[in-house]
C-alpha cells in the first residue's frame, strides 16, 4: 500500500483537459470583444463594456492569458489593448497587475505597432 502512495504518475497528468469550463472565458473574452466593437456607444454604454471587458480579463488564470491573446486577430489585439489601457485609467482592486500581464502578452503578438495604434486612434473605448 505505501508503495503505490509514493507513485508520482498522477502528476504527470493534465487535469485541466477535463475541465469543462476552460473554454469559458476565452469565449467571454471573444464576446465581450464582439460586443465593445460596436460603434456609437453612449457614456454609460462605454462604461458598461468596459466594466464587463475588467470582469472578462481578471477571470482568466495567469496561464491561460497567452492562449488568449494568440487566439485574436490584429483587430481584436487593437481592441483588447485599447481597455487595457481604459484599465489603467482607473485601476481598481489588483486590476493592474492583471491588466499588466495581459499587457505583456498582448505586446508580445502584436508589438509596438499596436500600443501606437492604440494611443492615435481617434475612436476610444
Amino acid at each position: 500500500m505505501a508503495r503505490s502512495t509514493l507513485s508520482s504518475r498522477f502528476r504527470r497528468l493534465d487535469i485541466d483537459q477535463y475541465d469543462e469550463n476552460r473554454g469559458d472565458a476565452l469565449r467571454a473574452l471573444l464576446a465581450a470583444l464582439r460586443s465593445a466593437a460596436g460603434s456609437g456607444r453612449s457614456p454609460a454604454g462605454k462604461e458598461q463594456a468596459q466594466g464587463t471587458m475588467l470582469k472578462v480579463l481578471t477571470s482568466f488564470k495567469s496561464s491561460e492569458i497567452e492562449q488568449a491573446v494568440n487566439s485574436l486577430d490584429r483587430n481584436g489585439i487593437d481592441l483588447l489593448m485599447k481597455y487595457i489601457y481604459k484599465g489603467f485609467e482607473k485601476p481598481t482592486e489588483n486590476s493592474s497587475a492583471i491588466l499588466l500581464q495581459w499587457h505583456e502578452k498582448a505586446l508580445a503578438v502584436g508589438g509596438l505597432g499596436s500600443i501606437v495604434r492604440v494611443l492615435t486612434a481617434r475612436k476610444t473605448v
